[in-house]
């Protein structure tokens, strides 16, 4: 079995720290117990050799023998193909968490993801631009709250599918925004409480704090 290597920046500022993308690949490695080991890039010099595997300069991206996998939801897929223990093994469970994994990042990211710009730049105030993404994002909320709300998780078993949407989740709770959405804040504390996800989330903050 080929070796897997997870790599990430050398250095992120601080307020990043915890939420960059590599997270969800460190907690489904841990998840699927697949050995692997992490390798860095630098995050001031991106170099040609950074964007010969992630075109937009981003990371993470993931080498599997001679594959090189980037984005977080392709390799996220990829890994559960690897393990049954992030993927389920039977058709319609498989089907039913890659559907999930899909919406997590288009459906659900897709508005979550503007939203946390405008927070992080400070641009919430009462403008159109904001309005209509804080709409959008709670659109999105209603939609997933009564399903979260009659399941543990996405596909029966834990998967890949609830590591994407724990995580994308996640951020929004950072600012308190799930606050009137109790099952979509009971689900965020339930995956973020699993051992393997506690796991990552040191992991890559004492990784980012070596290079301070």
């Amino acid at each position: 079995m080929a070796d897997l290597v997870l790599t990430t920046f050398d250095w992120v500022p601080e307020t990043p720290r915890g939420y960059v993308r590599d997270l969800r690949l460190r907690w489904a490695l841990e998840e699927a117990g697949l050995p692997y080991r992490v390798d860095s890039t630098p995050f001031r010099e991106r170099k040609p050799a950074h964007f010969d595997h992630q075109p937009f300069g981003q990371v993470p991206w993931l080498t599997d023998g001679d594959l090189s996998i980037f984005e977080s939801g392709a390799i996220l897929h990829h890994l559960g193909m690897r393990s049954e223990r992030v993927l389920p093994t039977d058709p319609h469970g498989r089907n039913e968490a890659i559907k999930w994994l899909f919406a997590a990042l288009n459906s659900v990211e897709a508005a979550s993801l503007p939203w946390s710009i405008f927070v992080f730049s400070g641009l919430t105030g009462d403008t159109p631009g904001w309005k209509r993404l804080d709409e959008f994002l709670e659109s999105r909320l209603q939609h997933v709250e009564p399903v979260l709300a009659a399941r543990e998780w996405l596909a029966g078993d834990f998967s890949v599918a609830d590591i994407a949407m724990a995580d994308v989740l996640r951020l929004v709770d950072r600012f308190d925004r799930l606050e009137n959405h109790p099952a979509c804040r009971a689900y965020v504390a339930r995956a973020t409480t699993r051992p393997a996800f506690v796991r990552a989330h040191a992991d890559q903050m004492a990784h980012f704090s070596a290079a301070d």
